[in-house]
């Protein structure tokens, strides 16, 4: 049985609300997102499935050069 009082919830309330509740449904599918792309990120070799070397660096490239020549004191 309804009651004959007046509603108590403002219209401001209900929509204050219902966008609270939109904003956390959005969170929650971003996080949901992002743990769908951290899942299914390559690790490695995507062909033989083992993981992928590392180059040291230095090997066979040229060394940096100064843009600027160093000044000469004088």
């Amino acid at each position: 049985m309804a009651s004959s009082g007046k509603k108590k919830t403002t219209m401001a309330k209900l929509n204050r609300e219902s966008r609270l509740r939109e904003r956390r449904m959005d969170k929650q599918a971003r996080k949901d997102a992002r743990k769908h792309a951290a899942a299914h990120q390559p690790v490695g070799d995507t062909v033989t499935g083992e993981p992928a070397e590392s180059v040291p660096p230095g090997d066979g490239e040229p060394a940096l050069e100064a843009a600027v020549p160093a000044r000469a004191d004088t």
